[in-house]
């Protein structure tokens, strides 16, 4: 694989900032893994209004959060936080 001509992902979608990561890697970990937002929730007892908001960076994640989040869909919590 040639990555000579690979631009960081900060160039490429300068419209997410530094508080918009975790929502923006949650949406990706959850997608990869095939799942929607209301089947998520039933898996993490988690609603899915309050994914909703983590994914849009309208509420935080917390470390306890994260680490529910990253055991079910298979990533390091830390990515959440």
């Amino acid at each position: 694989m040639d990555i000579s001509e690979s631009v960081p992902w900060r160039d490429a979608f300068p419209e997410y900032g530094e508080k918009d990561t975790p929502g923006v890697c949650l949406r990706g970990a959850r997608t990869k893994e095939g799942l929607t937002q209301k089947e998520l929730s039933e898996r993490t007892g988690i609603p899915q209004s309050h994914l909703s908001q983590m994914e849009h960076s309208k509420r935080p994640i917390g470390k306890r959060t994260a680490r529910i989040l990253g055991r079910e869909l298979k990533v390091s919590y830390r990515v959440f936080l």
